[in-house]
């Protein structure tokens, strides 16, 4: 056939008053535009409730074009109540048009008429005094965005045969999951590599699945907080976390960390307010890298037991830890059922994957179970499917150990660089284990002084002053904040 240019056909009918114009070179098939064509002609009264419209063979004749053609619009002007077929006499606009809009009522643009009669609740009237601004990442030639894993070192070849060899095994994955916690095999899998690689001790049914960290910490807030609640985590600390905290409008405790990660005796100081829950990051501190020392992990569980309070342990990159073997979990060491682990595969895997989980104690495994298919009923089988078999198979480890050589690479080249370039004038935390570090700038210039002049040359920096919960209120009411020590911390990704 050859190539329509623009071609017009008056439909000789007397309200019809315009024509009907295909152009070949749309992105839209010849079909779909006679469809949208006849259809508009219908809606703005052009072509009149039980008018007669021209045959598809006429109307294909003097288009010039094929009759299978027009006959794909008809049939779908049919099937939606457009147009009616009557035996022995052709077809016509339909007399009860499904559309209302011939007969729609102005829109009304006076605000007072516009307002919503939809009232929030308590909790969405929280949301609206923490809501926060989503930023686009500006895009650089170097970024050191944090927490972002080397994409590009994934073994794509590997996760698209599986995921291919799945797919075609058979039709499970279409329908609905029938274990709630999660597929099977995952959680066998999960269970069997946290005794391996992080000393957790928990069976495949303490597991529940989840839509990676902020989803677990979700289902926590729902079980086990009520508003007006304390919950102490670290300062600084994981921004997201905090945010999910104050989404369910809990009073949050900031507890100052060092070298040893969190100063547990500043819990006792709490002015005698009942904690609920303390958020931790004990093997790779977010954000100063420090990792939480033995002694402190003993006495932050004695505490945690002595005062009938849970702690919620977020172990989110500690599989890479460079010059010696990762740190166990605290989990590995709680004899009372206080803890409950955090994971997640976003750091060791890709971001995009979606997957994470809880271990919690026997007796909650139930309640978290319906919690979370009340949330979001489950997560993709297929998914979950690939990924067992991948940890199964050893492929995730493999992995884990080819990124920890790579990332060790890296960190070595980014912390001669700053120690070379920056001398004295620098500060590097957290730089023997993770994903990122802190870096700490001994100068005048701002944070935002300091990530727009590496834009400027292509770097792409993130603040670390986000983290800290008291300059972070002040920042987010007046626009601004100030830092609370001499220089700018900035939060680097090496990966």
């Amino acid at each position: 056939m050859p190539k329509l240019q623009l071609i017009s056909m008056d439909l000789a009918m007397p309200a019809a008053g315009e024509a009907i114009a295909l152009d070949s070179h749309l992105p839209q098939s010849l079909h779909q535009q006679i469809y949208e064509e006849l259809r508009r002609a219908i809606l703005t009264g052009r072509l009149l409730p039980r008018q007669k419209i021209p045959s598809t063979r006429s109307l294909a004749k003097s288009l010039g074009i094929s009759r299978t053609t027009v006959t794909q619009s008809y049939e779908q002007l049919l099937s939606e109540g457009y147009l009616q077929t009557i035996i022995g006499s052709g077809t016509y606009v339909c007399a009860q048009l499904p559309d209302d809009l011939l007969h729609s009522v102005p829109v009304i643009t006076d605000e007072k008429q516009n307002a919503s009669p939809i009232q929030l609740s308590q909790q969405g009237k929280r949301l609206t005094k923490t809501l926060f601004s989503l930023q686009t990442e500006v895009n650089t030639a170097l970024s050191f965005r944090y927490g972002r894993p080397a994409l590009k070192d994934f073994p794509r070849k590997l996760w698209c045969k599986l995921l291919s060899r799945h797919c075609k095994a058979d039709l499970e994955w279409l329908d609905y999951a029938t274990d709630f916690q999660g597929y099977l095999p995952l959680r066998v899998a999960i269970a069997h590599y946290l005794a391996r690689a992080r000393a957790v001790h928990c069976d495949r049914e303490q597991i529940i699945i989840t839509n990676g960290t902020q989803q677990a910490l979700d289902l926590v807030m729902r079980l086990l907080v009520d508003p007006g609640d304390s919950i102490a985590m670290e300062d600084p600390g994981y921004l997201s976390a905090r945010r999910v905290f104050l989404s369910h409008g809990v009073n949050l405790l900031p507890v100052p960390v060092d070298a040893s990660g969190l100063m547990v005796e500043k819990l006792a100081n709490s002015d005698g307010e009942r904690i609920r829950i303390v958020y931790v990051t004990p093997s790779h501190q977010f954000p100063t890298g420090s990792t939480l020392s033995l002694p402190r992990r003993l006495e932050l569980l004695l505490w945690a037991q002595q005062h009938d309070a849970l702690i919620l342990e977020d172990d989110y990159d500690s599989e890479y830890r460079y010059g010696d073997r990762p740190i166990p979990a605290l989990q590995g060491l709680d004899q009372s059922n206080c803890v409950i682990y955090i994971g997640t595969f976003s750091k060791v895997l890709f971001p995009s994957l979606r997957i994470g989980y809880l271990v919690v104690p026997p007796h909650l495994v139930s309640l978290f179970a319906q919690v979370k298919w009340l949330s979001d009923r489950q997560l993709p089988t297929l998914e979950q499917k690939v990924l067992a078999e991948f940890i199964a198979d050893g492929y995730l480890e493999s992995h884990i150990r080819k990124m920890r050589s790579l990332y060790d690479q890296r960190r070595q080249v980014l912390v001669q660089a700053l120690n070379t370039h920056f001398g004295e004038q620098v500060t590097i935390f957290g730089e023997n284990a993770g994903i990122h570090i802190m870096v700490k700038f001994d100068t005048h210039l701002s944070d935002e002084t300091i990530i727009e002049r590496a834009e400027m040359v292509g770097v792409g920096l993130m603040s670390a002053r986000s983290s800290y919960l008291n300059s972070w209120s002040h920042e987010e009411e007046k626009g601004q904040g100030a830092r609370g020590k001499t220089g700018t911390e900035l939060g680097l990704c090496p990966v």
